[in-house]
């Protein structure tokens, strides 16, 4: 008997998920608990799995598109058994494809495991776009178009002359930005993915081969005409992507964590050099490939500090305040989708080394989008940390249901007075956001003073 399958709720946030890629295509047997496709949920890309046994006999929610928890997106059963009747239920809820989208199968750009960046830097080079079902992008030229060709005449049609062509090109979004911002003619390449699709190891290839740009290929101008002023036609150009899940639930995160929670800030300076000290001990130790960060220690200090500040180291309920045993530390690690914060479970009864591993180690999976959502979850105190990009001081949005969160700007040598004199000292800047709801302004400023401490004396982390 055919029967319906649906979305699953594959992380705890997870609303609706986007499909990533069918592993399996229609026609296709498939065993119980066997991999059929891969989701991307709010975090991370997950595997989803067949519940039975049976023939995929058809795939209602394509590559790229998204779908909400519980909808159906593909029927299974027995091979040449009817479904009809499914398809008909499945139409009525919407999810069944649109005619016109079915009448041309040959047009839809195939599943690419490659992830659109959500940035848009144009300017370089404008790809006008359309975009298929698939997450696909049809290219018809590379130059800069405005909203209404003005080379087009009344009636709608090419002018005489206008240089378009109909030919089509699928790219993949990270193929196409990569083609704008190295100025590669993607007409010139041969693409390798489904049905001649140009994706990222192409144009990979094309920029290790050195192969002409789009602006070197053409006829030199001769120097009368490279000062031709340019004809400017209207509003700028320019293009849509959809939005990754990662990004919605970073933009509702956001959003529910600067209105609900009344929030404060408190800032502290402090010496680091005793820090880099320690540091330079450990290493002088440590493999290459093992050395520890000054924000590994930065998440070990932390954490002993929430230990002895348990109101830091909680959450609000709705009617008490939940206090954590151990100290689960987020660390802020951005990636091309947005930002995603992997838990150091029990921080506080871990060494500096163990800790700088975890995370040198969950940092590389989440930039694969390969973190369980166990690791990613559940934190009770997260850093962030901007120094490493010259980033002096700023002030970082709390992550619900947490009660806090630290904002870590760089180390910078700057003149201090100690004993009348003018020294030089190391001294990062480190601002507190706190949820007043449980944090009040003494007990913030109680643990920003263990936590400097702890830093500006290493030793006191042993106490």
């Amino acid at each position: 008997m055919a029967n319906k399958i649906l979305m699953p709720k594959l992380s705890p946030t997870m609303e609706e998920g986007q499909i990533s890629r069918w592993i399996k295509q229609e026609g296709d047997e498939i065993e119980a608990n066997e991999t059929i496709a891969e989701v991307d949920t709010d975090k991370a890309t997950m595997e989803m799995t067949s519940l039975e046994p049976g023939t995929l006999l058809k795939i209602l929610v394509p590559a790229g598109d998204n779908a909400k928890l519980g909808q159906t997106i593909g029927i299974i059963g027995a091979k040449g058994e009817d479904f009809s009747a499914l398809l008909d239920e499945a139409s009525a809820n919407g999810n069944q494809k649109s005619e016109a989208a079915t009448q041309k199968p040959e047009e839809k750009a195939e599943p690419s495991s490659e992830k659109a960046e959500t940035s848009d830097r144009g300017g370089v080079q404008k790809l006008e776009q359309e975009v298929s079902e698939t997450g696909g992008r049809s290219y018809d030229d590379q130059r800069p178009q405005a909203r209404e060709d003005p080379q087009k005449s009344a009636n709608g049609q090419p002018a005489a002359g206008g240089g378009q062509t109909s030919e089509r090109l699928i790219v993949s979004p990270i193929a196409a930005r990569m083609a704008a911002e190295n100025g590669i003619d993607l007409r010139s390449l041969t693409g390798s993915g489904p049905q001649g699709r140009i994706i990222k190891r192409d144009i990979e290839a094309a920029m290790e081969s050195g192969q002409p740009s789009a602006v070197s290929g053409q006829t030199e101008e001769t120097p009368q005409s490279a000062f031709r002023a340019p004809q400017l036609t209207g509003a700028s150009a320019y293009r849509e992507e959809n939005t990754s899940k990662m990004r919605q639930v970073i933009a509702q995160r956001l959003a529910q964590s600067i209105g609900p929670i009344p929030t404060f800030y408190l800032t502290v300076e402090i010496e680091m050099d005793n820090t880099l000290a320690l540091r330079k001990q450990i290493n002088a130790s440590l493999k290459d490939d093992e050395k520890v960060s000054v924000n590994d220690i930065i998440v070990k200090v932390a954490a002993q500090a929430l230990i002895k500040h348990p109101f830091v180291n909680s959450s609000y309920q709705d009617k008490s305040i939940r206090f954590y045993e151990d100290a689960d530390i987020g660390v802020a690690v951005a990636i091309d989708e947005g930002l995603i914060t992997p838990v150091v479970r029990a921080a506080n009864r871990k060494g500096i080394t163990e800790i700088s591993r975890e995370i040198r180690e969950m940092a590389a999976r989440a930039r694969e989008k390969k973190l369980q959502p166990e690791e990613y979850t559940g934190a009770t105190f997260s850093i962030s940390n901007l120094g490493m990009f010259g980033i002096k001081e700023f002030t970082a949005i709390i992550n619900p249901p947490e009660a806090s969160i630290i904002a870590v700007g760089a180390a910078a040598p700057v003149p201090v007075v100690r004993d009348g004199e003018i020294v030089v000292k190391s001294v990062m800047n480190v601002t507190m956001s706190c949820d007043h709801r449980v944090i009040d302004g003494a007990t913030g400023a109680k643990f920003l003073q263990t936590f400097k401490q702890m830093l500006e004396n290493p030793v006191l982390m042993l106490m």
